[in-house]
């Protein structure tokens, strides 16, 4: 298997401009696509200048003529919502899309939260995938490309297809999930534009002129756009994975004859670490390469000759597995949940021997804690927790560092151009945003960078206050014990405030995370929460809660701050039924404790017996607040916030 430093594979430095001739369309017109209900919609091509294009759609006729450029555009009067219908577009050629309907139409954006697939969780999710069929949900997966230089006017590929069978699998979770809640309370057809690319930087995504307050990036634009330069930085990138390549192609576990994972194999001078875990943090520090793995397990004969799973969390970062000399699967990178179908005869009763290689080049390598680690048959299960054997196949050279300095995904503009210009002529329902992991370095720029990629983008639909939806970051990483910092709880901060531009509403999902995981299984949660903003946001629902408690304002009383707040729908809880948690307060010095709090009369009163003039208070301010548990009692959690920035 090969192992190399990710590249965006798919950067692109010169716009895809059509041919002209025939009429030709953009790919985000074809067939089974939803066009936006109750509004103009736009239909647009290109052909040779000066031709005469006709559209016939719902016994109606559309004439055009197109221009110097090639570029032709029909607007369509506004529709209700309905279909299917068949559309015919004439110019020197005859084109027909099929399987039309009208309806709402969300372009879900993002970085790797969105992304995921139905797929990629295939167990938590087993269940919709074997039983949803939803024909009149329709997703568009745009192609992750990049562009340096200028905005693309189409797509390399692309095509609509609808919430149905195996499509199912490549539906990003949460946006399924979103489309699914308004389908099943509007009953009408959800169009998804889905363009998102994981790790990916805010940055990326705003066009150069939504861009223009920011001069460190716009001269980092330009700079971009020097192809000497670009090539410099990918010659460098293709140079390290070359030498990475070669060193890997030396681990012994390949080399050696048998090779490690054959059942010839004679295991000599392995060692015991316990799986779940990390190599490093065990007997093998400061490791990065090849490192492998096995374990001999006794398997009953009602595991035998019948078709069995085989659960192995997450692993970091690359892996291959074997059972007894077999390849029963492999993943090429770390966050895919680890869940491998071994067909009939893999296992045999007795003795059996599973083997992995795991390949890791930075960080921590090895086995994800608090995941499943086990073979299920026969409604019955085996773990595999515990010790292992391993050995080091290849170790990278401690000096050398294996890691990508330049990424094209993440050049500002450079996604706008290639993914998200292209989308901007098609009409729309409104947009659902799930980023902000990738800037979570640079947080404190984020409610600038937020603000201005919204109103970019309402610039470039130039449909006014295009309704936007974003989902707050959840719960992640090591949790702390005492009141501390937070780069996370900032993001979150910036996300918040970001509620003071029009027409915007945000899912709180600060309880749906995990520590150990940047990208948590529970997605279907997230779109729901997210369906209901859009719900009040886009569809103007005046009778719904649709957000938990949000920090108002803060009043302080003798030595207690009292808290109010907006969206407290049918009144404060505790949803545990436990005294409320996750509650800091400060004196003039900002040396946050730890502090009581309590819910009187739909305000929560804070206080410390230690602290007698406070000041300052924070609620769920970390990168994980577990067990934060103030609620409205509509179940919906309340947004972290801190009031120490109140006048700022």
């Amino acid at each position: 298997m090969k192992y190399l430093i990710p590249i965006f594979s798919y950067f692109i430095l010169c716009m895809h401009q059509p041919a002209l001739g025939n009429v030709t369309l953009p790919k985000l017109v074809g067939d089974s696509m939803i066009l936006q209900r109750n509004v103009p919609a736009k239909i647009w091509g290109w052909a040779l200048p000066g031709e005469a294009v006709h559209i016939q759609f719902i016994l109606k006729d559309f004439n055009t003529i197109t221009g110097k450029n090639g570029h032709w555009e029909i607007t369509l009067p506004a529709m209700q919502a309905g279909g299917p219908y068949s559309m015919n577009i004439i110019g020197s050629n005859r084109i027909v899309l099929k399987d039309i309907f009208i309806g709402d139409v969300w372009v879900c954006a993002g970085q790797s939260n969105m992304v995921h697939q139905l797929g990629i969780h295939l167990y938590t999710y087993a269940n919709e995938i074997k039983q949803d069929n939803f024909p009149q949900i329709r997703q568009f997966i745009v192609p992750a490309t990049a562009n340096l230089l200028k905005p693309d006017t189409n797509f390399t590929s692309g095509r609509w297809n609808s919430a149905t069978g195996q499509n199912l699998l490549q539906f990003s979770a949460v946006a399924y999930f979103f489309a699914r809640k308004l389908f099943e309370k509007y009953h009408i057809p959800i169009g998804i534009i889905n363009a998102s690319v994981g790790g990916t930087s805010i940055e990326a995504w705003i066009s150069e002129a939504g861009l223009k307050p920011f001069s460190d990036i716009q001269n980092l634009i330009q700079k971009n756009r020097n192809n000497e330069y670009i090539q410099k930085k990918i010659n460098k990138i293709l140079a390290t994975n070359k030498t990475l390549q070669t060193i890997l192609e030396d681990d012994r576990g390949i080399t050696e004859s048998p090779k490690w994972y054959d059942t010839n194999y004679i295991p000599k001078e392995w060692h015991n670490m316990n799986v779940p875990g990390y190599w490093n943090d065990q007997s093998i520090r400061n490791v990065n390469g090849v490192v492998w793995y096995r374990k001999n397990i006794h398997i009953p004969n009602t595991f035998t000759g019948i078709a069995a799973e085989l659960a192995l969390g997450r692993i970091v970062d690359a892996d291959e597995v074997y059972i007894n000399g077999i390849l029963v699967g492999k993943t090429a990178y770390q966050y895919p949940q680890r869940y491998y179908h071994l067909p009939t005869g893999i296992l045999k009763p007795g003795n059996n021997t599973i083997v992995i290689r795991i390949t890791n080049t930075n960080g921590k390598g090895g086995f994800v804690p608090d995941k499943p680690y086990y073979i299920a048959a026969a409604n019955d299960t085996i773990g595999l927790k515990g010790d292992w054997q391993f050995k080091v196949g290849i170790a990278l050279p401690r000096n050398q560092i294996f890691s990508n300095d330049f990424s094209i995904q993440n050049q500002p503009a450079a996604l706008y151009n290639g993914m998200i210009a292209s989308i901007t002529n098609y009409t729309i329902k409104g947009i659902l945003w799930y980023q902000g992991e990738s800037n979570i370095s640079n947080a404190a720029l984020y409610i600038r960078l937020f603000s201005a990629l919204i109103q970019d983008w309402r610039n470039k639909w130039r449909q006014g206050n295009l309704p936007f939806i974003y989902i707050q970051l959840p719960n992640y990483g090591a949790v702390h014990y005492e009141p501390t910092e937070s780069d996370w709880a900032i993001l979150r901060e910036a996300q918040l405030k970001t509620l003071a531009v029009p027409n915007t509403g945000m899912a709180v999902t600060i309880d749906l995370g995990e520590w150990n995981d940047i990208h948590p299984s529970n997605k279907k949660e997230v779109g729901i929460r997210s369906a209901l903003a859009a719900e009040k946001i886009a569809y103007q629902e005046n009778n719904i809660v649709y957000s938990g408690p949000i920090y108002q304002s803060s009043k302080i009383e003798s030595d207690s701050i009292i808290i109010r707040f907006n969206h407290v729908g049918n009144g404060l809880i505790s949803i545990d039924g436990e005294s409320l948690n996750q509650f800091a307060i400060a004196g003039a010095d900002k040396k946050f404790v730890w502090a009581n709090a309590k819910i009187e009369n739909n305000t929560v009163v804070v206080w410390n017996k230690n602290i007698q003039h406070p000041v300052y208070v924070r609620y769920a301010w970390a990168d994980n607040p577990r067990d934060a548990n103030l609620y409205n009692a509509n179940g919906l959690p309340a947004a972290p916030f801190r009031t120490d920035t109140d006048n700022k």
